[in-house]
């Protein structure tokens, strides 16, 4: 049996090739930032987080220190530039360098590293809010899952945040990435207590609706059964 070394390895190597195929395989313009579907999924779930974040007292204060778990090539970062949080209190870690060093066109004055979350680079207690969004997902066996979940909780500071946004279904069409559920979730991080929203409306759907008519799509999306993701914002207790 593998250690828990040679698994997270593997992992590794199994994401970064399904990079590289998603570079071959998928529209460049597909998730462009100007698509009507991107632009409907984009704001709707940066508003629900700014809310969620301000309901439980942890939105982020200018300087404090935040960090996105798979930034790619900017994430949410660029979401927290425009809540007000500092370009330097801000830190991101990524697998792939051609996103990192993308990111850090937008970010140069952001700490941005190349390198696996099952062993981040920081210390124990270092940051008010972690994000990972779209990253577990990707991650298809369970016992790596919880070396990053982990991880995300050692460098997450007492009454700190972590933001969470990935889907709850499976895409029947791709193998290479698998679904996390609440009950999972909650597992995943036992130390961490908050809310858990079902969100966005299924991006066949939303591709479908959003160039048509954004209310059309936000009465659908007002419909449980056709939301695929969840939103959640879960603190550290002391």
């Amino acid at each position: 049996m593998l250690n828990e070394k040679d698994v997270a390895a593997f992992e590794r190597q199994r994401i970064q090739a399904e990079y590289s195929r998603r570079e071959r395989k998928i529209p460049r313009d597909l998730y462009a930032p100007w698509q009507p579907a991107e632009l409907f999924v984009r704001s709707g779930r940066k508003f629900q987080a700014a809310k969620m974040l301000h309901q439980a007292g942890a939105f982020p204060k200018q300087n404090e220190l935040c960090l996105e778990v798979g930034c790619g090539s900017q994430g949410w970062l660029g979401d927290l530039i425009t809540w007000g949080v500092c370009e330097t209190a801000l830190h991101g870690i990524e697998l792939d360098p051609n996103l990192v060093g993308k990111a850090r066109t937008v970010l140069p004055a952001a700490d941005l590293r190349v390198g696996d979350a099952t062993e981040l680079p920081w210390d124990n207690n270092t940051f008010r809010l972690v994000i990972a969004s779209t990253v577990f997902t990707s991650i298809l066996d369970t016992r790596v899952r919880q070396m990053v979940a982990d991880e995300i909780t050692r460098v997450l500071a007492p009454g700190g945040a972590l933001l969470w946004y990935d889907f709850a279904v499976n895409n029947p069409r791709n193998r290479h990435v698998r679904k996390v559920t609440r009950k999972e979730l909650k597992e995943l991080f036992p130390r961490l207590d908050g809310r858990i929203e079902s969100v966005t409306l299924a991006p066949a759907l939303a591709r479908f609706a959003a160039p048509k008519s954004l209310l059309l799509a936000t009465i659908l999306e007002a419909i449980p059964l056709f939301r695929t993701h969840l939103l959640s914002l879960l603190v550290k207790n002391p």
